[in-house]
């Protein structure tokens, strides 16, 4: 059975809104305002992700979004901090889906040997459902701190989040530092699928088959290395 560990330890999300983080929408109260504004947010997020670029206009998101550019004015300033409200939301969602994975692949798991599968499986299958929008995330990143100091935190969140959960099974560890395997797993197992997802650069083409082969090997090779004594 995995070690005992206290309430605080369940992997959760920054409870600050990532939107307040990277974008600055003024949040509107009624319904219809709050319709009216994730409308823009859904347009402007399927331009992005149709185009592979920022490469549209405030008009594009409205005609998209059945919005007027007076209503786009009132909750944003440009286009800039609709894009970053854009990221924002889906920092939240990667947040609350990583969270949500981890929870369900821990309460699935009597040890180690059936932990790492699953996780390495179900955080594979998160990242690839959320890479369209990473890439560009990535991109813009580099020319924008808004954006890249809110994603460094996720990243540091992320690598603890995930030590952590790997470290409820450290008695099965082998060696000592239990710690620096874990966190070194970590690494190599979110280094190999985001090479393999291309983020951070134009998405290749690949055989299904090598995604699927590659979650089961990574798998293989990571409780491997866990268990092993140096």
């Amino acid at each position: 059975m995995p070690d005992q560990m206290p309430q605080d330890d369940t992997p959760r999300s920054d409870p600050a809104p990532a939107r307040r983080r990277a974008g600055s929408a003024r949040q509107p109260k009624q319904p219809r305002s709050q319709a009216s504004l994730e409308r823009m947010l859904q347009a402007t997020q399927a331009l992005m992700l149709e185009r592979g670029n920022e490469d549209f206009t405030l008009q594009d998101v409205g005609n998209l979004g059945q919005v007027s550019i007076g209503s786009i004015y009132l909750r944003f300033a440009g286009k800039d901090n609709l894009v970053r409200a854009v990221i924002a939301q889906e920092f939240e969602r990667i947040e609350h889906d990583e969270r949500e994975m981890l929870i369900r692949a821990i309460g699935e798991s009597a040890c180690l040997a059936d932990f790492i599968p699953r996780y390495v499986t179900a955080y594979a299958e998160m990242l690839r459902q959320h890479a369209p929008l990473l890439r560009l995330i990535m991109e813009r990143a580099q020319h924008d701190p808004l954006v890249s100091e809110p994603g460094k935190r996720i990243a540091r969140s992320s690598d603890e989040a995930s030590t952590q959960a790997m470290l409820r099974y450290r008695h099965e560890f082998g060696g000592q530092d239990h710690e620096l395997k874990a966190n070194a797993a970590y690494q190599i197992i979110f280094s190999t699928l985001a090479r393999y997802l291309s983020l951070g650069s134009v998405a290749e083409t690949r055989e299904e088959a090598d995604w699927a082969s590659l979650k089961i090997e990574l798998g293989r090779m990571t409780l491997a290395y866990l268990s092993t004594d140096p």
